[in-house]
């Protein structure tokens, strides 16, 4: 038998089959007819299910004996006569779901009399399915009464929502990739693609081959690399400043597209004076920078061939986690506009979203600024951040997550770890024990992706509608939300997934009103591309911008000048190192599930620090080292040394938590959105003998 559903890992949201026997996975592979995998599939799409049969699987409820011990004066009668049923598993008990159901009603309504609605918070909803992302937010905003709902978008591309709303009122990927072969010129910013989004990596090698022009603009050389006729290595938190220049040189040769622009854009004079006379918008700064000299006539060309092309903007969480990220992607929209390279096929902009529905989550309204449909909630709730300050502060006193290990992944982990053992009650659905586990008073062992049927939406804004590869008796997350509502003393009427989803096609209307689970069972390879209606849309703005009055807008920002660049135009060099930290291709995020499987772990099972080949003398060849920021520091790295970092630059992932990777962050992030500022941070080299 075979199977088709949707990857569940990277928001390429590959379509991907199974051949199942007698219940057991024998083997995943991709159709050639598949929309998105065209018959491809990366190194976790081919192995990344093993952990499907891990032996360490969270299969039933568990409650921590320290909650218990906490709480057994305060129980009710029915769950005090129940503590007898528990099953000891040492640092935790282990009970049935509607045991632990009943506690976390109780325990939920109880914080909420004490204190308030809004003492509660819920964070998460990327990792799960669309039904379960939108239960979420509604149990948090009504069932609770508390308006603060948050998901993993916060440490990645709350930036680009924020951005491109701004400038053409809707946050999402105006193509598809079917589109990057169709574009005459590609500008990949910030994305190590190849290892982050592969699928679309193999797609802009194919462009290429055909004829299409790649530039490559990053910190750091990166594999696509040697495929692109312009790679430009630019100095760190400098995407901005590039980006402008850009601009000007488009704006000075007049190689901007004037119709488009009097038709279907505002404020144009305004941001063409602004650059223009902006000295940071200058690319003959750049010969004033050591080492970057090259960048001057790079940039030139790179904007020239932009603006007389059918082009394409990629990018990824290298634009996004800076402190400027949204006023980047404003800069990128700019560019589209300045150019007409918008609303018209084999052109557009495209962020390469993270988590497999994390522009789902987005769309349920799992942020506390949006509702369902980008709708304005109520009221508007805390992010992340604020959120675990909250903590600290005494203000938030429970929160519930789903999938999103803020006890890992996050940054400034000394504050987070702080608030966690602060908190008087955690929930958290999970897979795996991981990091925000080891913290949580009781946590539910639910179904992964492959376990269950829901929408899932990736990076192009398409709907795939995900089949159970094998069965589970585990239960998906919206269901132990509804077991949960239920003891609080609500009905929901739901009884089945598709139940949930039609809710969401009632309340999320303008995207998903045609969007039916018999529409999207006709077509698994293939899915629908929101809005969806009538009919799908490919393709966004092709008449008008998705903003109140249909025109675009420029807002211009310049550039702040600070950080390596600053270093370099005034002292020539840089004193210690500049850290950015990305994936690798083996693993994903914080290998919650990668690591559970063998065929992964065994060919990668540490993070490793690459320092430039030109600092080996510097740092006086070091095979182990620990990273240290005025934050905090890393655990011992490995070393190794190579040549596609320049002189001051370092590099490492942060899949394992040993690692203590982003200890190394604080809380300066997006000044918009206050996405973290992983991309950029001052170290220090502490050398291990």
């Amino acid at each position: 038998m075979v199977v088709d559903t949707v990857c569940v890992y990277c928001g390429v949201g590959c379509d991907i089959s199974f051949s199942v026997d007698n219940g057991e996975i024998k083997k995943a592979f991709a159709k050639k007819e598949g929309t998105v995998s065209q018959g491809n599939l990366c190194i976790k799409g081919r192995k990344g299910w093993e952990f499907l049969y891990s032996k360490n699987r969270i299969t039933k409820p568990r409650i921590s004996k320290k909650f218990i011990n906490k709480n057994k004066d305060l129980f009710p009668k029915d769950i005090k006569n129940r503590l007898k049923d528990l099953v000891d598993k040492g640092d935790y008990y282990e009970s049935s779901l509607d045991f632990a159901y009943r506690v976390v009603g109780w325990k939920l309504k109880e914080i909420i009399q004490k204190y308030s609605p809004y003492a509660v918070a819920g964070i998460g909803g990327a990792r799960t399915n669309c039904e379960s992302a939108y239960l979420f937010q509604k149990f948090i905003r009504e069932y609770i009464g508390s308006p603060h709902i948050d998901n993993c978008a916060r440490v990645c591309h709350s930036p680009s929502l924020k951005g491109l709303r701004t400038t053409i009122g809707e946050g999402a990927a105006t193509n598809p990739f079917d589109d990057i072969e169709k574009a005459e010129f590609v500008m990949v910013i910030g994305s190590n693609t190849t290892y982050a989004h592969p699928i679309v990596a193999n797609r802009l090698i194919k462009g290429v081959k055909k004829g299409l022009s790649l530039a490559v603009v990053d910190v750091r050389q990166i594999p696509l690399s040697r495929f692109a006729k312009y790679h430009l290595t630019i100095p760190f938190e400098s995407n901005l400043l590039v980006l402008n220049m850009m601009a000007r040189v488009i704006l000075q040769e007049e190689l901007y597209n004037r119709d488009f622009i009097k038709e279907r854009v505002k404020g144009f004079e305004e941001y063409k004076e602004a650059i223009l006379n902006d000295p940071y918008t200058d690319p003959d700064l750049f010969k004033k920078i050591e080492g970057y000299q090259h960048l001057t006539d790079q940039i030139k060309a790179v904007a020239r061939e932009y603006a007389t092309k059918r082009s394409m903007i990629l990018w990824g969480l290298g634009i996004t986690e800076h402190t400027d990220g949204s006023y980047s992607v404003m800069a990128l929209s700019h560019l589209s506009l300045l150019t007409g390279n918008i609303g018209k096929e084999g052109a557009g902009l495209m962020p390469l979203r993270g988590q497999n529905n994390v522009q789902g989550a987005c769309d349920m309204g799992c942020l506390p600024y949006y509702a369902p449909d980008y709708k304005k909630p109520q009221e508007e709730g805390l992010m992340t951040p604020d959120i675990i300050q909250g903590i600290l502060d005494g203000k938030i006193k429970a929160v519930y997550n789903i999938g999103e290990d803020i006890a890992h992944i996050h940054a400034n982990q000394s504050k987070i770890h702080k608030a966690l053992e602060k908190l008087e009650f955690l929930v958290v659905n999970e897979l795996f024990p991981n990091g925000i586990t080891q913290f949580a008073d009781v946590v539910f062992g639910v179904k992964s992706g492959y376990e269950k049927e829901g929408i899932y939406i990736n990076a192009e804004r398409r709907l795939h509608l995900a089949q159970p590869v094998i069965k589970s008796e585990l239960p998906d997350d919206w269901e132990v939300l509804n077991g949960i509502i239920k003891e609080m003393g609500y009905k929901t009427g739901y009884t089945t997934t598709e139940d949930v989803w039609n809710e969401v096609r009632q309340v999320a209307k303008d995207r998903f009103s045609g969007a039916t689970y018999q529409k999207l069972k006709k077509q698994p390879l293939k899915g629908l591309q929101w809005p969806v209606n009538s009919k799908d849309t490919p393709i966004l703005h092709i008449s008008k911008f998705r903003t109140p009055d249909g025109k675009a807008r420029f807002v211009y920002k310049g550039w702040k000048k600070r950080g390596m660049v600053e270093e370099l135009l005034n002292k020539g060099k840089v004193e210690g190192f500049y850290l950015t930290t990305g994936r690798d291709l083996i693993h994903y995020n914080n290998a919650a599930q990668t690591k559970e499987c063998k065929s992964l772990l065994s060919r990668l099972d540490k993070d490793i620090l690459y320092i430039s080949i030109k600092d080996k003398e510097r740092v006086g060849g070091t095979k182990r080292a620990i990273i240290r920021s005025k934050y905090g520091e890393s655990g011992v790295l490995q070393v190794e040394y190579v040549d596609w970092l320049e002189k001051s630059t370092l590099y490492t992932t942060f899949h394992f938590i040993n690692s203590k990777v982003n200890f190394l962050f604080g809380d300066e992030g997006d000044s918009f959105v206050k996405t973290s500022r992983f991309k950029s941070v001052k170290v220090e080299i502490i050398l291990i003998e």
